[in-house]
């Protein structure tokens, strides 16, 4: 094994006439490129301060460090990028490599040997401890060491360098040519679009064909770069075909560089491919090791720091991708190993993840609430912070009240002020967006949201990159795109998810989060439509992303395409899978679902039961939104056992929270229900008493048409206007009677007739 090693040490390569040395000795290496970017370094020199403008000057300094620091481009490329800055100066280089490439070798050997002159003088033009004098050093040093045999083939890059560079000039300058006949021809837009994907296709061929070996600098800084865009702006990172590619070709070259294999870790984990992503960073941690890396910085304890944090972040992997056995075992080796070498943060970290493993079980706050004390006794802020969140997420779920959780939330965010926690103030005001949407407060759910999105817009990376590509802003949008189709605007709820579309693309780790929420939003359209054939169709892609969601919709195109012994026996199966999971809201929504199989099914007392299970379950975890349907529910279950006093009164108390947080559907159905109650109630009242009950419950009704006009709900509007024109019968208003017949006439032959008619129950 040390052999082969020794032989990947010391052994040069040369690849596309592309002369290096090996990665662990010289850390750069003359290439045909850092020759045309020295050359541009010379002219610079060379010109006078008049010659150039101050703007010239400033945008040609911002363009030196991507030209030293980036990988080879190709001269066409080159030559671009610096007639954008100064055109004086692009014709200026192109002239000096042109006379260099045509000329003789020795021309070449003449250039470097005049680059020392760049440091000499009481005034050099360039100091030798500067970015750009750094860089000219290690060229010369770098050319310096070159035997002949290599000088000649450099020479030989250079030229051919130059030609294909010449190649691509003619090409842009012939294809800029022809776009303009073109354009005076006014050509058609798919033949434009044939056009710009030849320019791409050459452009990419090109680079290609210009890319070799990285520098050891150039690798580092390339390898920086996608790490940071990874992290806060996923979109404009190589794709993860094309990252991965170019780390092959890096580690083809040094296999031993562990950064390039956490990198490849991290692209694994975007398409989500376990066995890639392992193996990737299992080679991290031995290339940590056999490199020397940790043991350099931390002596002898540096190879079993890199053991234990190998076994924790495998146990992170495993638990990413819910094999928790395998989790749970990689996280007890950590632990073992941390244990044995004393390392507190170490074991803080596994600590952290040993709730995150057993956060299901009833003792777990336990271990939360210990886990961020030692946070903050060994300094640790971010784990503190993140235990803090953990404990305040898992408080609302039992229901705590919401002033509590705001006070936890609050202490938090002073520890991420306090240590410039920028990642996790993101995180907590999207944990309390979703807070107060789980509490039925849509209000403030949606001032959390835009408070996130206005903070993240002004928040700026490196060179441009925003930081708003993170998890946190993609929920705070999905709440802000579900939250605009709850109230109808769903033109603004379409153009919140394109906008996601953008950020997160479907080969990104967080695009599941808009893909099941633009999901629940069709179905719900769907549903409200009547298109069961289509919503059925959406249950199959929600399903995919959530297993326990897509069957609870399953349940529901069942039970509307009256199919009831199906609905009830796939409700039955889910509740009792909820409850063991201990997912109280998707067990409420359960109990109404089954609750309204049984009224369906014409057994209203069978109901009462399981609808008060569901309000004292609401009732209990302060699901306001989830307590104020099951109230609409009961009251229409006294309405239909013949207790509509009892059922109006119910209503005044619930009406309050659904008109103010409620979705619009829900209050078109709570306006509709009071109407029907009113009119129940005023069967025995006198007939001008009876007049004036029933001219309330018209405006009722119109106010619950506009609701389900809102969200487009065509049999809710049907169930409306028969019972509009049933009224204005009664009272004699023979015009509004016709025409509520006319428009309930027209929905009814629209839409399709499934079992019982909805205007004989709500």
């Amino acid at each position: 094994m040390a052999s082969v090693h020794e032989s990947l040490y010391f052994n040069p390569m040369m690849t596309n006439g592309v002369v290096h040395a090996n990665v662990f000795g010289i850390k750069d290496w003359v290439t045909p490129y850092k020759i045309a970017v020295l050359v541009l370094l010379n002219e610079m020199g060379r010109t006078g301060e008049g010659a150039v403008s101050l703007m010239e000057r400033r945008r040609l300094n911002q363009l030196l460090l991507p030209l030293l620091q980036g990988p080879d481009i190709t001269l066409s490329k080159l030559y671009k990028l610096i007639e954008e800055s100064c055109p004086q100066l692009a014709n200026s280089v192109q002239i000096r490599i042109k006379l260099m490439a045509e000329g003789e070798l020795k021309d070449m050997e003449q250039f470097f040997d005049d680059l020392s002159d760049s440091f000499s003088g009481t005034e050099p033009e360039v100091h030798k401890t500067s970015v750009v004098g750094l860089f000219l050093r290690h060229m010369i040093l770098a050319y310096s060491k070159l035997s002949f045999s290599q000088v000649f083939k450099l020479y030989t890059a250079l030229q051919q360098y130059f030609q294909n560079g010449e190649k691509k000039t003619v090409e842009d300058a012939d294809m800029e040519l022809a776009s303009r006949e073109e354009s005076e021809r006014k050509m058609e837009k798919e033949e434009l679009d044939v056009s710009i994907s030849l320019d791409l296709f050459f452009s990419r061929e090109e680079e290609v064909s210009c890319s070799g070996p990285l520098s050891q600098k150039q690798a580092e800084f390339f390898l920086s770069q996608q790490a940071s865009l990874l992290k806060n702006d996923e979109t404009k990172a190589l794709t993860p075909a094309s990252l991965q590619k170019e780390l092959n070709n890096l580690l083809k070259f040094n296999p031993d560089f562990a950064e390039a294999h956490y990198l490849s870790y991290l692209n694994n984990l975007r398409v989500q491919d376990v066995f890639s992503s392992t193996h990737s960073l299992l080679h991290y941690f031995d290339r940590l090791i056999l490199t020397g890396a940790e043991s350099k910085s931390n002596g002898e304890e540096g190879y079993g720091r890199s053991l234990r944090y190998a076994a924790l972040n495998l146990a992170a992997l495993h638990c990413r991708f819910g094999h928790y056995q395998q989790a749970e075992l990689a996280l007890q080796e950590a632990i073992r190993i941390a244990q044995e070498s004393n390392d507190h943060v170490c074991l803080q970290h596994c600590l952290s993840w040993l709730y995150v493993l057993g956060q299901k079980r009833s003792d777990s706050y336990v271990l939360l609430e210990h886990s961020v004390k030692k946070a903050v006794h060994f300094g640790l802020p971010y784990l503190a912070s993140l235990g803090i969140q953990s404990l305040v997420q898992q408080r609302a779920f039992a229901g705590k009240t919401a002033n509590k959780l705001m006070d936890a939330l609050k202490d938090s965010d002073l520890l991420h002020w306090k240590h410039s926690l920028s990642e996790l103030i993101d995180i907590s005001i999207a944990q309390k967006t979703a807070i107060w949407r789980l509490y039925g407060r849509s209000t403030m759910a949606l001032q959390q949201a835009q408070l996130l999105l206005s903070m993240n817009s002004l928040e700026s990376v490196n060179a441009g990159v925003q930081q708003n590509n993170t998890e946190s802003f993609a929920v705070a949008l999905c709440h802000l795109a579900e939250l605009h189709a709850e109230q109808g605007c769903f033109a603004a709820a379409s153009e919140v998810l394109k906008h996601l579309k953008e950020r997160f693309p479907p080969n990104s780790q967080h695009a599941q989060l808009w893909m099941l929420c633009d999901q629940k939003i069709q179905f719900d359209r769907a549903m409200n439509d009547g298109k069961y054939h289509l919503a059925d169709s959406i249950v199959t892609g929600i399903t995919a992303l959530n297993s326990i969601e897509g069957v609870y919709r399953k349940a529901i195109v069942l039970q509307a395409q009256n199919q009831m012994s199906e609905a009830h026996k796939l409700l039955q199966k889910l509740l009792i899978h909820c409850q063991k999971i201990r997912n109280t809201e998707m067990v409420i929504s359960v109990l109404l679902s089954v609750a309204e199989l049984y009224w369906r099914s014409s057994s209203p007392t069978i109901a009462l039961p399981v609808l008060l299970q569901a309000l004292a379950l609401s009732k209990e975890y302060r699901l306001q939104h989830l307590a104020s349907e099951t109230v609409l529910n009961l009251a229409f279950a006294q309405l239909i056992l013949g207790i509509p006093e009892q059922a109006l009164s119910l209503l005044h108390m619930a009406i309050e929270p659904i008109l103010a947080d409620g979705a619009v559907l829900d209050k078109g159905r709570a306006m509709f229900l009071v109407a029907k109650c009113q009119v129940a109630s005023a069967a025995s009242y006198e007939p001008l008493k009876k007049a004036e009950v029933l001219e309330a419950a018209i405006e009722n009704l119109n106010e619950a048409k506009n609701y389900f006009a809102k969200v487009d709900c065509k049999e809710q509007i049907r169930d409306v206007v028969y019972f509009q024109a049933r009224l204005y019968h009664t009272l004699g208003k023979t015009q509004e009677r016709n025409r509520c017949a006319m428009l309930f006439r027209q929905l009814h032959q629209d839409l399709p007739f499934h079992g019982v008619p909805l205007i004989n129950l709500l």
